[in-house]
């Protein structure tokens, strides 16, 4: 069985058919995922060394504007760095990434941080998302920076419509992606039925996929009338049952489009975050110890292609919302404690 379901009695990062690893670095995905188009070269320069790079530009006029101690507290969001919504700015937006606020240098620093989070084959995807959502890229967009260049913990977050992401060189405890992430996608508010130009729908297809290979019973297990609020991304806490169907009973052929399905959630995203979320995900068990379920509710067209899914496990959270248009929440770690600070 591959490392990706169950990780017991070996390390499944020391286990993996290295040849299709580039120099990105060894704790890679897990076996079975290394032989797709998932990983790419690191860029020259990587985000984390941009950030660093624009800590150094900035003036202290603007460093009381965007930068804040690691575990500054907003008096309606809690620890700022840690928040997550679907539709916010963590700086006035007067700030925002593509203003007169920033120098043109800083500007493209900027840009090239922001991109730098995802592959190069999604820059026309993120863009056009971006277009849809906010006018494009610079207008809507803020940034904060937590910590200093040097110190143990440092992160750059940006936010807008439809977008938390963070660039943390790994310095934040325990979590993938520096901390729960967010995107979104709307080409209009009331999509209509197959989400078109909906630049990630194709991953709910995936996940569709799996559904329809699914026999009676396992549709039973998966298939769940209300889906809970969309913000409602924390890790259940005293062992708490994860309602869906566990992963571990799907045949072989179904646990295939299982990783599939979980490769495609992660291709979006840069080699390195894609990594630590796989190292998360394996040290809390694999794909073995999560559930994926269905949600009756938001089916849009009636057609049981079901717009809002699930797939979660102790310390894995991946919400799926599809109706209206696409909402996703993801929180990932690899310890279960570590709380949320989300609002949608």
């Amino acid at each position: 069985m591959s490392d990706l379901f169950c990780c017991s009695g070996s390390n499944s990062f020391q286990d993996l058919n290295r040849r299709n690893f580039l120099k990105v670095g060894a704790a890679g995905l897990a076996a079975g995922m290394v032989s797709s188009p998932l990983l790419h070269a690191a860029p020259e320069e990587p985000s984390e060394k941009l950030v660093h790079k624009l800590y150094g530009l900035l003036s202290e006029e603007q460093r009381k504007v965007v930068c804040f101690d690691w575990n500054h507290k907003d008096e309606e969001r809690g620890i700022l760095r840690t928040h997550v919504s679907n539709n916010w700015n963590i700086t006035e937006v007067d700030y925002n990434v593509g203003g007169e606020f920033f120098t043109k240098e800083q500007q493209e620093i900027i840009r090239e941080i922001f991109f730098g989070l995802y592959q190069p084959e999604w820059k026309k995807k993120i863009e056009t998302q971006l277009e849809d959502d906010a006018e494009g890229y610079g207008k809507a967009q803020t940034i904060a920076l937590f910590g200093k260049p040097g110190e143990e913990k440092f992160e750059f977050v940006m936010t807008g419509r439809h977008l938390t992401i963070r660039c943390d060189g790994n310095t934040t405890p325990h979590m993938a992606f520096g901390g729960p992430i967010f995107y979104g996608h709307a080409p209009k508010f009331n999509e209509d039925v197959g989400h078109p130009g909906n630049v990630f729908w194709y991953q709910a297809e995936k996940a569709n996929s799996l559904y329809q290979m699914l026999d009676g019973k396992q549709r039973n297990l998966a298939l769940i009338e209300k889906a809970p609020h969309e913000s409602l991304v924390d890790f259940r806490r005293n062992g708490e049952e994860i309602p869906g169907l566990p992963i571990s009973e799907l045949t072989a052929d179904q646990k295939t489009v299982a990783q599939e399905t979980l490769k495609f959630l992660l291709e979006p995203f840069r080699t390195s975050d894609q990594q630590e979320a796989m190292q998360c995900l394996t040290k809390q068990g694999g794909l073995d110890r999560c559930t994926l379920s269905f949600y009756q509710e938001g089916d849009l067209g009636e057609d049981k292609q079901w717009d809002n899914w699930r797939l979660e496990g102790p310390s894995f959270v991946w919400h799926y919302r599809g109706f209206p248009h696409v909402h996703v929440w993801v929180n990932i770690s690899d310890d279960a404690s570590v709380p949320l600070n989300a609002k949608g």
